[in-house]
């Protein structure tokens, strides 16, 4: 797939430059020459909104900074991922190689990412991810170039646990899709219950992404827990959750989840989502001042609503301004821009996070109740949460 060239503005001082063929030190080529941002997010498929939420959110960040990187002009390529793995070396391999991109924005599916990952170790092109929360590249994987500023798949489990036992739930079944995300959702939601004095009593699965949940829902009954822990995300959300309603268990059996479980599909979920209890690093309706303007100047911006991953999004651009400005948009300056990224603190609509030593945020993790197709934020889960980073050695 081609990549599609967007270019903010352009000096004239770069095309004098270019014509009359003067080699310019690197410093001066940081200050005239433009910096390239490669995008590669979907931008069709099912995770299409998710990737231009990312993209609205990243071009707002650097609008806000004066359009520009340690004084650079911004010159952007895109490539739409399609969500499709078998694409992903090749595609990102496209961005860096040909594109000569300076850094590699993405991606939101996890199969994805581990392409970007891979073509990012090997060729040490900085890669900010805004969203995909896959473990390994975080933990074992872990790398001096890679920083996201989204979550790992186990953070918003990790302050699930104690919420649940808090409220007398001691006795809980697991259920998600059987993949990788389900997988790391569980892992965080074990630490955290089991830690806090809960028993889980079963833990269901089913293919992904298979939405026939009758049989586990009826096996769910004849176990009488005292609530249900899950892990679902997008349709297969919504779905599940009309399908909890529908077989009552919504009246006996408390529904918690990690925060993508009533993330953007509360409108098909309808009455089935009011009074679910999830745990998410952000809420549209926090309330704090950050978040109030953020959400102003992106309808402003957009005319549409923002969401999780247009925060990720901005947040990856915030990144890339403290970064870009530490080094004077001399992104060559490795060892300076990765201390400056380290060290970063992102004001943040979601509330204030930093960076850990395996470059995943340490963010607070909040515990939403959905009240009137909204997820009200009934308080603070966990503060300052950070992944375990297993097995990262950095360096």
């Amino acid at each position: 797939m081609n990549s599609r060239r967007f270019v903010l503005t352009r000096g004239a001082a770069l095309i004098g430059a270019a014509s009359s063929g003067i080699l310019l030190p690197r410093w001066a080529q940081a200050q005239t020459s433009n910096l390239r941002v490669g995008l590669m997010l979907p931008f069709t498929g099912t995770f299409a909104q998710p990737g231009i939420a990312v993209e609205n959110g990243f071009r707002l960040a650097l609008a806000q900074n004066g359009g520009k990187l340690g004084g650079r002009e911004v010159e952007f390529f895109k490539v739409d991922d399609e969500s499709n793995p078998a694409k992903g070396i090749e595609n990102a391999t496209r961005l860096v190689m040909r594109d000569k991109v300076d850094v590699l924005v993405g991606s939101v599916h996890s199969g994805v990412q581990m392409g970007i990952h891979k073509v990012a170790r090997d060729t040490g092109v900085l890669n900010i991810i805004p969203n995909a929360g896959v473990h390994v590249a975080t933990r074992a994987q872990c790398a001096p170039n890679v920083f996201r500023t989204s979550f790992t798949n186990a953070q918003p489990t990790l302050a699930l646990g104690k919420p649940m036992v808090d409220r007398g739930h001691k006795k809980a079944v697991w259920i998600t899709w059987n993949y990788a995300a389900g997988d790391e959702a569980f892992e965080g939601f074990e630490k955290s219950y089991t830690e806090a004095g809960g028993t889980i009593i079963k833990k269901l699965g089913l293919p992904f992404p298979n939405v026939e949940f009758q049989s586990l829902l009826t096996e769910i009954a004849s176990y009488k827990p005292d609530a249900v822990a899950c892990f679902f995300a997008g349709g297969g959300a919504a779905k599940f959750l009309r399908d909890y309603a529908a077989a009552g268990l919504n009246k006996t059996i408390p529904l918690y989840g990690s925060g993508f479980l009533t993330e953007g599909v509360l409108d098909a979920a309808g009455e089935a989502a009011e009074g679910v209890l999830t745990t998410l690093h952000y809420s549209d309706s926090l309330d704090i001042p950050r978040n109030k303007q953020f959400r102003l100047d992106y309808v402003k911006a957009f005319k549409a609503q923002p969401d999780v991953y247009a925060v990720q999004g901005y947040d990856a651009g915030l990144l890339l301004v403290k970064g870009a400005n530490a080094v004077k948009g001399d992104l060559s300056n490795k060892p300076a821009l990765y201390a400056a990224l380290e060290g970063a603190t992102i004001d943040s609509p979601r509330g204030k996070w930093t960076m850990s030593k395996a470059h995943n945020p340490i963010q607070d993790i909040y515990l939403r109740q959905v009240v009137n197709k909204d997820n009200k934020v009934i308080g603070i889960a966990q503060k300052a949460v950070a992944d375990p980073a297993t097995g990262c050695r950095m360096g």
